[in-house]
């Protein structure tokens, strides 16, 4: 983006955080602070009203903001489009991406870009978040999706698309036709866990921490690798498990699994895009810029 204090203030009314913007834009708070106060002053008026740590957006910044989207949103398009026209795109791109994403939303994705891309073969590795961030170390991929809360500080993670994970449980299920259950009534409930290093177990732990439950402290006799797999099993048994609603649409719809509020807990997660600092190489580069541009559906 060539006026980057733009940049700067669309990522902190993203986040509603400079501290996270900072980390982000890989920039020290105080820069980021600096590029506000600049734009601030060119527009003369206040953008962003900081009460302690807690960040909003004034009139003129909501206004700014609808602005500066349109704006980002050009800026990917005409990055796209020429990257698209300086490169007779062809090869070989390999991609990493967790399980969830690999299984219920990149195939759809990937149909669209070999559309676009008719030249360019594309290989798909899917494991859980653990591995996929070992394979782009030891380079064995060009580019992941992955999820999960941890960070680590050899790649650039790249928001995506924001994903839910619910409760579910097969529609028979006695406790399940109630459609809601207390925090406490977890400790009751058997449930099936994905495997350790997987980027889901890793925010459900986060989120039941978070609502003062230990996974430890509960009842889970079962752990998969597969979000089919997991699925598989509720079918036949009076188990529930966290599984993204991506995972489940189709049970949903054919009533052969329900979705179990549970008062007091919503997980929610994202998926990022990584690939070392630097930048990504000439073919992954090209797929980031259309996965950016895509439109997700639920």
């Amino acid at each position: 983006m060539s006026d980057f204090r733009l940049k700067v203030f669309y990522t902190v009314a993203q986040r509603l955080s400079f501290t996270k913007a900072a980390q982000e834009l890989y920039l020290s708070q105080p820069a980021v602070t600096r590029h506000i106060r600049e734009l601030e002053q060119q527009y003369q008026t206040s953008l962003l009203d900081r009460s302690g740590s807690r960040v909003s957006l004034t009139p003129a910044g909501q206004s700014l903001l609808a602005y500066t989207t349109r704006i980002m949103e050009l800026y990917s398009e005409a990055a796209f489009e020429i990257s698209a026209l300086q490169h007779q795109a062809s090869g070989t791109l390999t991609i990493g991406a967790s399980t969830t994403f690999a299984q219920y939303i990149l195939p759809q994705m990937l149909a669209r870009f070999r559309t676009r891309y008719r030249n360019v073969k594309v290989s798909v590795y899917a494991e859980n978040t653990e591995h996929i961030e070992q394979a782009l170390q030891g380079k064995k991929i060009d580019i992941g999706i992955i999820e999960g809360k941890t960070k680590n500080k050899a790649f650039r993670y790249t928001p995506l698309i924001r994903d839910e994970i619910v409760l579910v449980a097969a529609s028979r299920n006695k406790l399940a036709k109630k459609g809601t259950l207390r925090l406490i009534d977890l400790h009751t409930v058997p449930l099936v866990l994905r495997e350790p290093g997987s980027g889901s177990l890793e925010v459900v732990t986060h989120a039941l921490r978070k609502a003062g439950l230990r996974l430890s402290a509960l009842q889970t006799p079962v752990r998969m690798n597969s979000s089919e797999g997991i699925k598989s099993y509720l079918l036949q048994s009076d188990a529930m498990a966290f599984l993204s609603i991506h995972a489940v649409l189709r049970e949903l719809e054919r009533d052969e699994l329900t979705v179990v509020d549970v008062k007091g807990l919503n997980i929610d997660r994202q998926f990022h895009l990584i690939h070392p600092h630097g930048g990504p190489d000439r073919l992954a580069g090209l797929f980031q810029q259309f996965v950016l541009g895509y439109n997700f559906r639920l």
